[in-house]
């Protein structure tokens, strides 16, 4: 065999070392990553001892996590002297939303709670931003966006074209209505427009409750819009155009904390199931291989974003503008 022919042979046997090592760094972090998942314990407060305000983030879609109420109960029950929940999230379910807002008020029964808006608290965002009995959000934060989705795909037109036909049998003329492979009929249509505007009606009524709007007020907000926080100081949606030191300066001012009382983290970790970790995971598995760029594209195109809504059902409170790119 001539020197090139060995030179060849250890180049191709230094790639496939080169490439189980690969793999294996992969696994090896993927592997990481949901053991800090699966042990990081809800409620551990960063760092401890003497007074502090409480900081809990919401983030990404919102759905139903029953983690998440019993982590903001032991919250309720904890020493934190006041609790700051920043919020960053376009909504998600109305049953998740729901949730978040029921389990965020009774935080707040115990303790001082104010929301601040980091970028978005839009539909079932903004319903857990209610909770607070003051909200705070940056001049150019969107809020609002009230209002009520069902949305299903139609391929029926696809399945007539490729000649593939649907074959039933059901108890009832709207048991699974509609089911998206034939055209809705005008019964399911009325069902499924009777649940939204229910649902609708119960967020314009918390909006009018919570935020103390005349009908005039109610009226402008609830078309479905999103505001700047400026806008929405005028409408009543928010309270102060600000951020976290500006919730500080009024739990000082309005009830009696320390000025420079300390905010800590109180952990609220997604779902182990959550499709949020497979996000992580796939991004940090990109980069290590490699392929950073990939990994900010995939990001960017907001394709993951998008796999993650799939993930939703039944009604949303849920707002989220067409992706341009």
């Amino acid at each position: 065999m001539s020197l090139d022919a060995d030179l060849i042979v250890d180049r191709r046997r230094m790639r496939r070392k080169l490439t189980f090592w690969r793999v294996f760094a992969v696994l090896i972090l993927i592997a990481a990553v949901v053991a800090v998942a699966a042990t990081v314990r809800r409620g551990d407060v960063l760092a401890t001892g003497g007074d502090y305000i409480a900081r809990v983030k919401i983030t990404g879609l919102i759905r139903n996590d029953q983690d998440r109420v019993d982590s903001l109960e032991k919250l309720a029950k904890s020493s934190a002297k006041a609790v700051i929940v920043r919020i960053d999230s376009p909504g998600g379910t109305t049953a998740g939303s729901e949730q978040l807002h029921e389990a965020l008020r009774r935080v707040a029964a115990a303790k001082p709670l104010v929301v601040v808006v980091d970028g978005l608290a839009a539909s079932g965002g903004y319903i857990a931003a209610m909770s607070a009995d003051h909200i705070v959000a940056q001049g150019t934060s969107l809020v609002g966006s009230i209002g009520v989705l069902f949305q299903y795909p139609n391929v029926s037109d696809l399945l007539k074209t490729i000649g593939v036909k649907i074959e039933e049998i059901k108890s009832s003329p709207l048991k699974a209505a509609p089911n998206g492979f034939e055209p809705t009929s005008p019964e399911a249509r009325a069902a499924i427009e009777a649940l939204v505007k229910d649902s609708y009606d119960w967020f314009r009524n918390m909006v009018r409750d919570r935020r103390h709007m005349d009908d005039a007020t109610l009226q402008r907000v609830t078309d479905g819009r999103v505001f700047t926080g400026r806008q929405g100081l005028e409408l009543k949606l928010i309270d102060e155009v600000g951020n976290e030191k500006t919730a500080v300066d009024w739990l000082a001012k309005e009830k009696g904390l320390k000025p420079d009382t300390p905010v800590r983290d109180w952990q609220l970790k997604s779902r182990f199931s959550d499709l949020t970790m497979l996000h992580l995971a796939m991004r940090l598995a990109l980069e290590t291989m490699g392929l950073s760029t990939l990994a900010e594209r995939i990001e960017a195109l907001g394709s993951l974003q998008a796999v993650e809504r799939l993930n939703l059902d039944g009604l949303l409170a849920l707002w989220h503008p067409p992706v341009t790119n």
